[in-house]
């Protein structure tokens, strides 16, 4: 079973743990449920209920007027409200508890709503990325079995797939850009790869991708006995064995001649990358990498 701190709740929600308190003792919702040892948690129930009052009530709803609804009046609103952000928000949210309940079906006509409504780009840098954050989240405090993540983590795998094969493939002709897409070795996640995959295919830009927890071995045969001009991998986890620092003057020194560029959570604390390493911190250097002219 899931169970969730009131921590937790504050981090997925937004709303103070005092402010929880309040609503539970003045309005009744909210309130969790109580250990023997009287230690408030919540279920995987609760949190789904406390995330369309949350959302409800960071779009304008009063909590005196929430608090007055049923269960199935509450969720029914959270359901048609789009908010101001355009209807991102929702959709991270109607995933999260998708996610929680295995819900199959009802993360893939999400998913599927938010790639038509919002297109591929928007929908992963302001969707399933802001989602995958907060899945991570419950992942990093062990709320979240790994199952979860794999679950949500392969939906959203296979539509990134199909995006990708439904953008005719480049015609052949001369280059000076070639890229390599991969991740370091213990880093799995491919979904930040496969959306740069898709950007470069859009573009036309030549590229090969490697995959996921690649060996510098591979990756320097490749570059051996294969045109590359710029190397490219995303890092979140950094479960690789040397210090992301180290990890970038290594790359650095072993393919002086190539240009490399990575992106992630990882390199949020690298101040100083090596002369031929870039970091793309926004989601708008990620577009500007790919629409590079090809040259």
């Amino acid at each position: 079973m899931n169970s969730f701190t009131i921590g937790d709740i504050e981090n997925l929600t937004n709303i103070k743990a005092h402010t929880l308190r309040i609503w539970e003792q003045r309005y009744g919702i909210c309130s969790g449920k109580r250990k023997d040892s009287n230690h408030r948690y919540y279920d995987g129930d609760d949190l789904k209920q406390i995330l369309r009052v949350a959302w409800l009530y960071h779009n304008g709803f009063k909590i005196s007027h929430i608090a007055c609804l049923t269960p199935e009046e509450i969720r029914e609103k959270a359901l048609s409200t789009k908010g101001d952000d355009g209807g991102y928000a929702s959709h991270i949210n109607q995933m999260l508890e998708a996610s929680i309940d295995f819900d199959t079906e009802t993360f893939n006509k999400v998913l599927e709503n938010a790639f038509k409504s919002f297109g591929v780009e928007n929908c992963v840098l302001e969707v399933v990325f802001p989602f995958l954050n907060k899945l991570g989240l419950f992942w990093l405090t062990g709320h979240v079995i790994p199952a979860q993540e794999h679950f949500a983590s392969a939906i959203i795998t296979q539509k990134l797939l199909r995006a990708i094969d439904e953008i005719p493939t480049a015609e052949g002709g001369k280059t000076n850009r070639n890229v390599v897409l991969f991740t370091p070795v213990g880093e799995h996640h491919e979904i930040p790869l496969l959306f740069m995959q898709y950007l470069l295919r859009k573009n036309r830009v030549p590229h090969v991708y490697l995959g996921a927890d690649i060996k510098l071995e591979v990756l320097d045969y490749y570059c051996r006995h294969q045109p590359a001009s710029q190397l490219y991998f995303h890092i979140i986890t950094n479960l690789t064995r040397l210090d992301i620092n180290e990890y970038l003057q290594k790359l650095s020194d072993h393919f002086s001649n190539k240009e490399i560029f990575c992106s992630g959570v990882s390199l949020n604390a690298v101040d100083n990358p090596p002369g031929n390493v870039r970091i793309l911190r926004k989601s708008e250097e990620l577009r500007q990498f790919a629409n590079w002219p090809i040259g």
